[in-house]
């Protein structure tokens, strides 16, 4: 368990072994059911949750009463209502295993005093928060440039193990589909 989180962070930075033990005594591991709540819109949201094994995904309920899902973290991911998180507002997502799931988890506070403790770390949390943001902003590109069956293509191009290990009804979800579309999508693919 926690040579996952370790070989994460040295992808980023150089931690010797007491510093990574003391680390390690911010979080706290748990472990969660397939499809179990972590958050629910309109809760605070206390805690960042770093994926050590399993699948979160991260959601809304839209004015049509669907729900639509917006990130997933598979291991060695994190995921947050960020701007719950940050300001302790209510959370605008809802996050939910996909998979049973263990997970690293830190709350607002204890991340405020690793952060003081250890300055490493602020480098750490900013590359992952660049990358994540990165990422974010090439989807928005994808959304506004690739018609639907495109941009479904691509994710299934790039990330075929995704595809497959994801529920089709979730990928659906993300790409803004119904099911049904995607699956006379996927049965033109085929064909």
């Amino acid at each position: 368990m926690s040579q996952i989180f370790r070989n994460h962070l040295e992808k980023f930075i150089k931690i010797s072994d007491n510093d990574f033990e003391e680390i390690l005594s911010y979080f706290e591991v748990k472990n969660f059911a397939k499809k179990e709540n972590l958050l629910e819109e309109g809760q605070i949201c206390k805690y960042n949750y770093f994926v050590l094994n399993g699948l979160l995904r991260k959601f809304f309920i839209n004015e049509k009463g669907t729900e639509q899902t917006t990130d997933f973290a598979l291991e060695s991911w994190w995921m947050t209502d960020n701007f719950s998180f940050e300001h302790k507002t209510p959370a605008d997502f809802s996050i939910q295993t996909v998979e049973k799931s263990e997970v690293l988890y830190i709350s607002n506070d204890s991340q405020e005093k690793l952060l003081e403790q250890f300055p490493v770390m602020e480098k750490y949390f900013r590359i992952v928060y660049q990358r994540a943001f990165s990422a974010n902003q090439r989807r928005v590109k994808y959304i506004f440039s690739y018609s639907k069956e495109e941009f479904y293509l691509n994710l299934l191009r790039k990330y075929p193990e995704f595809v497959q290990r994801v529920p089709q009804y979730l990928i659906a979800s993300f790409l803004g589909f119904t099911p049904e579309y995607l699956s006379e999508l996927r049965k033109k693919i085929v064909s």
